[in-house]
């Protein structure tokens, strides 16, 4: 589902040349789910992006799906995300002026999904996270790990087969964050989606499938199920 092929991030400013990520490799097979760690700045987040398809590498290939995201323009790349990605924030980053059914509406309706079905959609996801009793809330309204219930919730509005997640928990409480965590990989694994998530909780970590640790710009795996 997700294959990184020696994946090179370089960043020059000012005449100074960062390679954050230097020859990355990584394959995740269809309903995996994989936990990336590492130390603040040491690139997780550029990893993730480019996972994503949200950044281009300096090198190498990421092909996503079967197909080799190098080889599309930008709307192509717009298309392949809306299809098969999911995103999951540290922030949850919801539209506040919206309630929490309205911002898993409305991604859906982005793709071209009826308002009929997709509050149908909405209201069901938000069942499964266990917050549909707070679906005509706005953001402001809902606790942190309600909010971030909802972001779960939209990330998989659409049905992605590959949910990317960065820090999910990371700005909750131990006990929440413990709740958000399980949240999120029950749906996952019922959902027969790749999850890859970025996370500095080791103990969360360890409940994924395999675990791997970027490390001086490349990952090395630490565990395996």
């Amino acid at each position: 589902m997700l294959v990184l092929d020696q994946v090179t991030r370089v960043f020059e400013q000012a005449g100074t040349r960062l390679e954050v990520l230097r020859g990355v490799s990584l394959s995740v097979k269809e309903g995996e789910t994989v936990a990336l760690v590492g130390p603040s700045g040491a690139g997780k987040s550029t990893l993730l992006h480019i996972a994503g398809l949200l950044e281009r590498p300096t090198a190498g290939a990421v092909r996503i799906d079967g197909t080799d995201a190098g080889a599309l323009g930008d709307r192509g790349r717009t298309l392949l995300r809306r299809r098969v990605i999911g995103f999951v924030y540290q922030f949850h980053h919801l539209l506040p002026e919206f309630s929490a059914e309205e911002n898993i509406v409305l991604p859906q309706m982005i793709a071209g999904v009826g308002r009929r079905a997709a509050r149908v959609r909405a209201r069901e996801l938000l069942a499964r996270v266990g917050v549909d009793h707070r679906a005509d809330h706005r953001p402001s309204r809902l606790s942190g790990g309600e909010q971030q219930r909802v972001a779960i919730a939209r990330a998989l509005a659409n049905r992605p087969q590959l949910l990317i997640a960065d820090e999910p928990t990371g700005n909750l409480d131990h006990n929440t964050a413990d709740r958000v965590f399980e949240t999120l990989l029950a749906l996952a694994r019922e959902e027969g989606l790749v999850a890859v998530v970025a996370t500095h909780n080791l103990e969360l970590a360890a409940r994924m499938d395999r675990v791997f640790e970027l490390r001086d710009g490349t990952v090395v795996e630490i565990t395996e199920a």
